[in-house]
């Protein structure tokens, strides 16, 4: 039996997705390209898949001149305030923002550049003390917080689960961080469109379309297992 190629496995996890994910509309795949060459990559991003998940900055800086310029690259990964002025102009969105220091930052730096930042707000719904993002209850203050500051665009929510073996245990998070996406969504808030509701991964991708993300992060589904299992916000 051969190997599935790259380009058909894509196309498998699209129409699982797709299929997951119909009675919301569809979900897009975010894929996370934390340790992929760039060769890959580029593969990926001309079989369709233009979003890239990146976790490290160094990492992504070593490979943005070499990358298909299709491709639309979002820091998925938890961001310290002093690499905020490498990535300004370089990225297309910030999923991780958890922190009045970094929304300032990254407010002050865009202003600087001329721009607006995309960004998604980490909510921490599982409430792990190892993992960033933002508490439930102070989400609602946190986003007007963060959608008043120039620069920025509060564009949606982003979440990562615990880890499970069995992803229905899980599934009642999910379905909590949609309630809060239509909540805030529903306020209408100025500078917070709340477009992008970004959960799921590849153990738990299916539930997470199921209950309602629009995009889902996949690296191990779609490029294998890597030299490493220590990727935080995506895989």
């Amino acid at each position: 039996m051969r190997n599935t190629t790259l380009e058909e496995n894509i196309a498998l996890w699209r129409e699982r997705i797709g299929n997951a994910s119909a009675r919301w509309g569809g979900a897009e795949i975010c894929a996370v390209t934390k340790t992929v060459d760039v060769d890959t990559i580029n593969r990926a991003v001309a079989a369709g898949l233009t979003t890239l998940g990146e976790n490290r900055v160094q990492e992504y800086l070593s490979k943005a001149d070499r990358l298909d310029p299709a491709a639309h690259v979002h820091l998925i990964g938890r961001l310290q305030t002093n690499k905020v002025r490498q990535i300004v102009g370089r990225v297309a969105m910030v999923q991780s923002l958890d922190r009045d220091e970094l929304a300032a930052e990254m407010s002050r730096r865009a202003v600087a550049a001329g721009i607006v930042l995309p960004a998604l707000i980490e909510v921490n719904i599982g409430r792990e003390p190892q993992k960033g993002g933002v508490d439930e209850d102070e989400l609602p203050a946190f986003v007007r917080r963060a959608a008043a500051l120039p620069g920025i665009r509060i564009d949606g929510l982003m979440a990562v689960m615990p880890f499970v073996d069995d992803p229905e245990e899980v599934r009642p998070l999910f379905r909590r961080m949609r309630g809060w996406f239509e909540r805030l969504r529903d306020e209408d808030l100025p500078n917070a469109p709340m477009r992008v509701l970004s959960m799921g991964m590849s153990g738990d991708c299916i539930v997470a379309a199921e209950e309602g993300a629009t995009m889902v992060r996949l690296g191990r589904a779609l490029f294998g297992e890597r030299p490493s299992k220590t990727e935080i916000q995506g895989g």
